[in-house]
């Protein structure tokens, strides 16, 4: 039995670093419509600064987070017949997370990305394509399912976890949409979103599961209340510097971004996750579990890479401690 099984793509990241010294003819910011730019100079050479490679995916990240933390854990995802699949496998064995229920598919490639770095923020270059994915033929019981971002086909996964969950009614699942479930195939998320216990989204991703905005529904307390209606017990939004919120439609409470200084928030959502749903595991109330949550993303948030900076119990503990007269808020 595993504390934590989670389901979705691992993506090899290559994080490329822009030199911000560099001339603004060549790569600059450029704000239009309320909306902030990445530019570049048509066939120019943009210089970095530095570049590396690392296991990521949302899956990945959560479980690597939780295994940190002291849980159990194991992946249950389709890799392409490449070296990126290779590369994924070996990573999540070095972080101790099983691999045993990671199916190959040889006719397909491994999901990669390449993240653009550049003054504090990261734009994304993603690559996904439909993949034949296969659930195995025996997942043990599990305390709880991290369902989440899957490419095209992701539909026997879904249907089979259904299944699984019929089987081990004491197992808890917790969602947090992928892009492409988002973008395309949002009538399934919900279905999905209907069996969960827990729902773990951003602010974008909330608005575009209700369809409907922050501006329109007046408060996050709303947004979390209608979310619950949809069938969750209960939901964790966060919004990046504004912090995080996490309650049930009858209460919610609401914890501060800790003041760290940023230097990329890639991975810093899957750190929220996994610190937040460790807490859970372990029985910490919601706001105590938010709590979790923050400080460990607010270790992310300090590092290049989505793992670089996920915290163990000791280092969540002193991060916590540093930032103790930021306390958690319940939402009137």
């Amino acid at each position: 039995m595993y504390n934590l099984i989670g389901i979705g793509d691992p993506i090899i990241d290559t994080h490329v670093q822009i030199d911000e010294t560099c001339t603004e003819a060549k790569c600059h910011l450029s704000e239009k419509n309320d909306e902030m730019k990445l530019c570049f100079d048509y066939g120019s050479k943009i210089p970095i600064v530095d570049s590396f490679q690392s296991l990521g995916g949302n899956a990945p990240n959560v479980l690597v987070g939780a295994t940190r933390l002291g849980l159990t854990t194991a992946l249950i995802s389709t890799v392409g017949g490449d070296a990126n699949g290779a590369m994924a496998i070996e990573a999540l064995k070095k972080e101790k997370v099983n691999t045993d229920f990671i199916t190959e598919d040889t006719k397909n490639k491994t999901r990669y990305s390449i993240i653009l770095n550049y003054k504090k923020e990261r734009t994304i270059l993603s690559y996904s394509n439909e993949k034949k994915y296969r659930w195995p033929s025996s997942v043990p019981p599990a305390d709880w399912v991290y369902y989440t971002g899957m490419s095209a086909g992701f539909e026997t996964v879904q249907e089979k976890l259904h299944s699984y969950l019929d089987k081990h009614p004491s197992t808890s699942l917790a969602i947090n949409p992928g892009s492409y479930m988002l973008k395309y195939a949002l009538l399934a998320l919900r279905e999905a979103i209907s069996w969960a216990t827990l729902l773990i989204v951003n602010l974008e991703e909330a608005e575009k599961i209700l369809g409907s905005t922050l501006e329109k529904e007046k408060s996050v307390r709303t947004i979390i209340r209608e979310l619950c209606s949809l069938g969750p017990k209960e939901v964790a939004l966060t919004d990046g510097s504004h912090g995080a919120w996490a309650g049930t439609a009858e209460e919610v409470w609401h914890l501060d971004a800790y003041p760290v200084e940023v230097v990329s928030k890639t991975g810093a959502g899957d750190a929220f996750s996994s610190g937040f749903l460790t807490a859970r595991f372990h029985g910490h109330d919601i706001a105590h579990a938010l709590e979790w949550g923050i400080a460990n993303s607010s270790g992310v948030v300090q590092n290049h890479g989505s793992q670089a900076g996920l915290c163990n119990q000791k280092e969540l503990k002193e991060m916590m401690q540093k930032f103790k007269k930021i306390r958690p808020t319940l939402v009137s």
